[in-house]
């Protein structure tokens, strides 16, 4: 599967003006596309599937199904909250699939990161196709990819080593059934918020956290297991809710919890006490090429710490990573 990349040439879109004119440009590319066919859209919640939903939704209206999937890696309240916003406030036609016994089934005792990325791009095609069997007239499966993935997973065409392989990208199978639709494929994280609200999007959901499409799979260390799972869910509901409290939530690109597998010794209750490390990161960056590390008030780095060792079961002690991209990634996996 080939891609394309970004002209030289093309100006990188910082106004509403510049905003507007790609908004018509992909609305009368979609059409021209998509024709009287229905589409699938694989929704999130997050910024980059927001945006082509509004798009879509612009473009074709009710043809387009949106889809959520919850894979059994989201974040603590993640669907319930997609639901609220996507069916009962936006009034979108979206289709809920609960599929967390079928995807941890799958990745049962697998370890290595890539093969966790694929599986759970497979899966999520395999998911779709189910969906799309109960409807009519559906030839297209429209994803938020969004360039940084496709740069850091191109390279596995050109014979060199990608940085990670990305489920909407490099994981696809090459049998895919449907004809894919990504009119925000050629555009940087920065340029997307600034799409998303020239559609007049939520600021809430414009300036929402980047979330990998893996979920917290990719955050999950080694081979995942549900009671790491559930320590991580945890934990990270902990560090947005001080995020929040104190002011970091909109000042922060991306910050979010790993949970290697490791154990250590620790203390609690005057006994020994064997728990996992919950690694905190925190990055700013203009466009998940290259990312700064945010300073995080010592106050408030105790503060998270005590509430994650003293609410969330299995746990022991709290890190902070520290190391800026490159030579680090921005995820761990």
């Amino acid at each position: 599967m080939s891609y394309q990349t970004r002209p030289e040439t093309m100006e990188r879109i910082t106004t509403p003006a510049l905003a507007k004119a790609f908004i018509d440009e992909q609305i009368a590319e979609i059409r021209k596309q998509v024709g009287d066919k229905r589409v699938l859209l694989a929704l999130s919640g997050g910024v980059d599937s927001s945006v082509v939903a509004a798009l879509l939704i612009k473009a074709i209206g009710k043809q387009l199904v949106c889809v959520h999937v919850n894979h059994g890696l989201m974040r603590k309240n993640e669907s319930e909250n997609v639901i609220e916003v996507f069916r009962n406030q936006l009034d979108a036609n979206l289709v809920y699939v609960d599929a967390t016994d079928r995807f941890l089934d799958l990745l049962a005792g697998v370890s290595d990161p890539e093969s966790k990325r694929k599986i759970i791009g497979k899966e999520f095609i395999e998911v779709f196709a189910d969906e799309a069997r109960k409807l009519e007239g559906v030839e297209f499966l429209a994803q938020g990819t969004i360039y940084p993935d496709i740069l850091e997973s191109i390279k596995q065409a050109e014979g060199k080593k990608a940085v990670k392989s990305h489920h909407n990208v490099g994981g696809l199978p090459e049998d895919l059934k449907f004809e894919l639709v990504e009119p925000i494929q050629l555009l940087f994280k920065d340029e997307v918020r600034v799409v998303g609200e020239a559609l007049g999007l939520p600021r809430a959901m414009v300036y929402r956290q980047p979330f990998p499409g893996p979920g917290l799979g990719v955050r999950c260390l080694g081979a995942i297991t549900r009671d790491r799972l559930a320590a991580l869910r945890e934990a990270d509901a902990i560090l947005r809710d001080e995020f929040d409290k104190n002011g970091l939530a909109e000042k922060v690109w991306q910050y979010f919890v790993i949970i290697p597998d490791l154990k250590s010794v620790g203390v609690k209750d005057d006994s020994r006490y064997e728990g996992w490390p919950a690694i905190i990161r925190a990055v700013n960056t203009k466009d998940a090429m290259t990312a700064s590390i945010e300073e995080i008030p010592y106050a408030i780095l105790h503060k998270i710490t005590a509430r994650i060792t003293a609410e969330v079961e299995g746990i022991n002690r709290v890190l902070y990573d520290i190391k800026p991209k490159p030579t680090g990634t921005i995820e761990w996996e």
